[in-house]
């Protein structure tokens, strides 16, 4: 049950040059919360949320760009570090409700946990076909040195950006500080820095500088277009278990053994290694046995899970663990709730795992 209020304002930008509506592209602002919605009150120094009715007094550089921007704001924004699946599946139904109205979608979020939301938005989305790009920032709209204004224009210019009357982008995206990212591949890696995000095992789908640039031959194209669909049922009753030197038997045993536990995202040392004690791989053993999923990623920035590289990840392999190769952890969570909401039979899930779905892993060699 959802009790936000949601307002819908009409705002229409397009250049004087412009002759028939029809061909300009719709776009939807969508704002969850998060830093970039917030101005200052100079009075009292304290940050309010920031009226998306007013966005072109504020960013008047708007009116350059040739399209239509519609916005949506929820009454009650949220907090990203209090984003969770129910969240999710709003964000969602307000495109899905809205997906047949608009060329693209650009969704306001916090820095915080964009990564994750924009991983999970990209697993629920059947089939899309059109831009959904992420976006926020570290300082506020309002704040002299802010870096909301760059990341909002570029988003909907990016959101907008068509060719031959097509979407250049039709895939989930996060932009931030003159990168377009694949948003399931994304990580967040400074608290202060405005380059916040990066792609760590994955190139960027576009750049901003003194031009737009896009590298198409990276950029997901469908190749036909089907009814677009979106997946809602995300189950969480899913943990992250971090290898670290000196765990001990009761610490693994309590999480692994928590109830109703479906899935673990157990993240290794360098190229997916993890202890070999006995202990250890019996438990490992005795949770996959029960029906739990136990995915194994690295706690490396990037690089990629080989599981039988060497010797202290051979045994892993025996008893099943799924290979999460260079998927980061926001992504492998997102996937993990997806892929246990589709309730997928016990013996097809490793491999449904191991399999790309949505651009978010390298195919293993």
């Amino acid at each position: 049950m959802y009790f936000f209020l949601v307002n819908l304002h009409h705002k229409l930008f397009q250049n004087s040059g412009t002759d028939k509506m029809a061909k300009i592209p719709h776009i939807l602002l969508i704002y969850t919360g998060g830093t970039i919605g917030m101005v200052k009150d100079y009075k009292t120094g304290a940050l309010k949320i920031f009226n998306f009715d007013k966005l072109l007094k504020h960013i008047p550089e708007l009116n350059q760009l040739n399209c239509t921007i519609h916005s949506i704001s929820l009454e009650e924004p949220i907090d990203s570090s209090n984003m969770n699946p129910d969240n999710w599946v709003f964000i969602a139904e307000i495109i899905e409700k809205n997906y047949e109205k608009f060329d693209g979608f650009v969704i306001l979020h916090g820095s915080d946990t964009m990564s994750y939301t924009a991983s999970a938005i990209s697993f629920m989305f059947e089939n899309l076909s059109k831009p959904v790009i992420f976006t926020g920032s570290q300082l506020p709209i309002g704040d002299l040195r802010t870096d909301a204004k760059e990341n909002l224009i570029t988003s909907i210019e990016i959101a907008a950006a068509q060719e031959n009357g097509e979407p250049i982008v039709s895939e989930v995206c996060l932009y931030f500080e003159y990168k377009l990212y694949r948003a399931n591949r994304t990580t967040k890696i400074n608290a202060e820095h405005f380059e916040a995000f990066t792609s760590p095992n994955f190139p960027p789908l576009g750049e901003s500088g003194v031009h737009l640039k896009f590298y198409k031959q990276l950029i997901y194209k469908p190749k036909e277009i089907k009814p677009f669909k979106v997946r809602k049922r995300l189950d969480n009753n899913i943990v992250i278990l971090k290898i670290f030197p000196g765990i001990t038997e009761k610490v693994v045993g309590s999480i692994l053994g928590i109830e109703g536990l479906k899935g673990v995202i157990l993240e290794t040392f360098g190229s997916g290694n993890a202890p070999t004690d006995k202990w250890f791989v019996n438990l490992l053993k005795e949770t996959i046995n029960k029906g739990v999923h136990i995915i194994n990623v690295t706690q490396c920035i990037g690089g990629n899970v080989i599981m039988g590289q060497y010797e202290t990840s051979i045994e892993l392999k025996k008893v099943g663990i799924i290979n999460g190769g260079d998927i980061t952890t926001e992504s492998a969570l997102a996937k993990l709730m997806y892929l246990l909401g589709e309730n997928i039979p016990k013996n097809e899930f490793k491999s449904i795992f191991e399999t790309q779905l949505r651009g978010e892993i390298s195919a293993f060699e």
